[in-house]
């Protein structure tokens, strides 16, 4: 409603966040921890967890020079991860509600063997 008060990166919804990177506009970044990825995350999501961005690490190379989007299970470690990005100069935003969300809607999960996997 008033966007010159909004601080930080945009947040998108989950559809929104399917729609971008399944069109390969954008990457989607799961930034949860290890177990959680295991445990499900979006098929064709890069993993790299917000404890490791937030210490430097870099992007996964499939995530450099494009478009990045956040998302961890509730939506509270992805706009950490957004701003982060945001200030070493990435095009970045984050998904409102996560992997929750993302479930919630209807929206495919995976575990790491490729089959169904489950939001931990």
């Amino acid at each position: 409603m008033f966007p010159f008060l909004r601080r930080g990166p945009g947040r998108l919804t989950p559809r929104q966040a399917r729609q971008r990177t399944s069109d390969g506009e954008a990457v989607l970044l799961d930034v949860r921890e290890t177990p959680e990825w295991q445990a499900g995350h979006a098929p064709g999501a890069l993993h790299l967890p917000l404890s490791r961005l937030a210490t430097g690490a870099p992007l996964p190379g499939e995530a450099r020079d494009r478009p990045v989007i956040a998302i961890c299970r509730s939506g509270n470690r992805s706009r950490q991860a957004a701003k982060l990005l945001a200030e070493r100069g990435v095009d970045a935003t984050d998904v409102s509600g996560g992997m929750t969300a993302w479930a919630r809607q209807g929206l495919p999960v995976i575990g790491t063997g490729g089959g169904s996997g489950v939001i931990a």
